[in-house]
């Protein structure tokens, strides 16, 4: 039989408390969960910090365990020979092919056997955490989204397994980035008859095609015409809450951010933020022969030169 020692898999010392390990392995659930890491390997680390969990956090198993003594990591070993007594038909005499984790789960039933009558404590099952993708449309206007995942879970045994879920959320209008959705008791289930976890859904808001976020403020390209930007007038843009009209002020140069007040995202209980639409100026790709002729007559007039004007 390989030794492992579940303490190192989770990174906590063998005198951590149960809040500890439990906060240890939560930090290592999501961030080797297959529905999160597209790392190599990833699927079997779970499994390898689920059944390190699975075991550290039953003071049965956990007892049991200690009681193997400490051994390097991978180490071949043989279970000590009172252990032997605990299987009395003999099948676990050969611990050559036995798994770590089935040979504990194994024993700490054994151990039960005759005191299952008696009842235990009820214990509460664990709170998991997802990230929840949500696009600026969704976080403006309010939306439902379904989320579908893999949630772990435990066998009769103790070994860990993933039970597949599908749940429809409500996106509150305002959501920030970061923002915390709690599902009560669509966590791990409880034991002995105890509470089932929560689950948390962690809103995660995608780049966008037109818009970039800031706080609550979004910022948009706006492209203009040289005509456009010296003399001014009126143009429409998209906003999340549908097409307005701009007015462009003469004379607007490259880069400055024209404001629409309370056009950005909303925000929970507080003002909306702005959109901001940054000017871009661009030219024809191609001139007709009388485009040419007015821009040859514009060059002929005009003392305007940008490069003296930026070098002041």
């Amino acid at each position: 039989m390989k030794y492992v020692d579940y303490y190192q898999v989770l990174g906590v010392a063998r005198d951590a408390t149960l809040d500890d390990i439990k906060k240890a392995y939560r930090k290592l659930a999501h961030k080797y969960h297959p529905d999160v890491s597209k790392a190599p390997g990833a699927e079997e680390k779970f499994k390898e910090v689920a059944q390190a969990y699975a075991t550290l956090k039953d003071a049965e198993k956990r007892a049991a365990y200690d009681a193997l003594g400490s051994h390097p990591q991978g180490q071949d070993f043989t279970p000590p020979p009172q252990w032997q007594s605990h299987f009395p038909d003999g099948t676990e005499e050969n611990f050559s092919d036995v798994d770590l984790a089935d040979l504990l789960a194994a024993f700490a039933a054994a151990q039960r056997g005759g005191a299952r009558g008696h009842g235990h404590h009820p214990l509460r099952g664990q709170d998991f955490e997802t990230a929840l993708p949500v696009t600026l449309e969704q976080i403006y206007n309010g939306a439902e989204a379904e989320v579908s995942l893999a949630i772990p879970d435990y066998d009769a045994q103790g070994l860990p397994h993933r039970v597949p879920r599908t749940y429809r959320v409500r996106i509150p209008k305002g959501a920030a980035d970061g923002q915390r959705l709690r599902l009560a008791g669509k966590g791990g289930a409880g034991f002995n008859g105890g509470q089932s976890g929560d689950l948390y859904l962690i809103i995660t808001i995608q780049p966008h095609t037109t818009y970039r976020l800031e706080g609550r403020d979004l910022y948009a390209d706006l492209t203009l015409s040289p005509w456009e930007a010296a003399l001014g007038g009126t143009v429409r843009i998209p906003t999340l809450g549908g097409p307005v009209e701009m007015r462009i002020p003469p004379n607007t140069v490259a880069d400055r951010k024209l404001r629409l007040s309370g056009r950005g995202l909303p925000a929970a209980g507080g003002a909306p933020g702005n959109l901001y639409a940054v000017v871009r100026i661009d030219i024809p790709k191609t001139l007709t022969e009388r485009e040419r002729d007015l821009f040859k007559q514009l060059a002929a007039v005009s003392t305007f030169n940008p490069r003296v004007t930026r070098a002041r």
